[in-house]
């Protein structure tokens, strides 16, 4: 009998693949990598490319994580999405690939206009036609320059739009700390971007 693993859960899929036995066990273990890409490969190669900011990069980091979540896929346990375990994964290929190396241009995309201006402390803008790429680069480059653990939580809320609850399940973090993470990330943007009345020693 076939079974159709498209209208499978992701607790399903991951049951068929550990549970595949005999001949073509092979074989259908790779259709079941082959769901799970077709389901989470632009998303998580979305949210690599937001930290690391190169489309080629974030192709070789995207392989990486499917790598290490298909060996370590015995470890899913179904009672979340699959998308918020491979995406925990996913982040940590990223903290290792900053570690290896110095690379600042983390966002080589534009973000929406009114992203940026969120990001950047939720200041309106005057002439949104006239300021909107001097704007985004300025943001851009000021992301590039925050710590790992805020720069996370800005990819999350305003890239990802994820809500505070799964942000906070992503990193394994209570929802009070992704909270004070992003509180202290606008405050370091909105100094580093020069906003009036903001007081460095704000940022902790």
């Amino acid at each position: 009998m076939t079974i159709d693993l498209s209208q499978c859960t992701d607790r399903e899929l991951a049951a068929l693949a550990d549970a595949g036995t005999g001949a073509g066990a092979g074989s259908g273990r790779q259709d079941v990598y082959r769901e799970f890409l077709a389901r989470y490969k632009a998303p998580v190669f979305r949210l690599i490319r937001s930290n690391v900011g190169d489309a080629d990069e974030a192709m070789d980091l995207t392989q990486e994580s499917f790598v290490a979540a298909f060996a370590a896929l015995g470890r899913y346990d179904g009672g979340r999405p699959f998308y918020s375990w491979i995406a925990r994964i996913a982040l940590n290929k990223c903290r290792d690939w900053g570690r290896r190396r110095a690379v600042r241009a983390f966002f080589t995309r534009a973000l929406p206009l009114e992203t940026a201006y969120d990001v950047a402390g939720d200041t309106p803008a005057v002439d949104v036609e006239a300021a909107d790429r001097a704007e985004l680069a300025r943001v851009q480059r000021a992301i590039a320059d925050l710590p790992a653990r805020l720069r996370e939580v800005i990819v999350l809320r305003a890239v990802e739009e994820l809500s505070q609850a799964e942000t906070a399940a992503l990193l394994d973090v209570s929802e009070k700390t992704v909270e004070t993470r992003l509180y202290r990330a606008r405050a370091r943007l909105r100094t580093m971007l020069g906003a009036a009345g903001e007081d460095s020693d704000s940022i902790g």
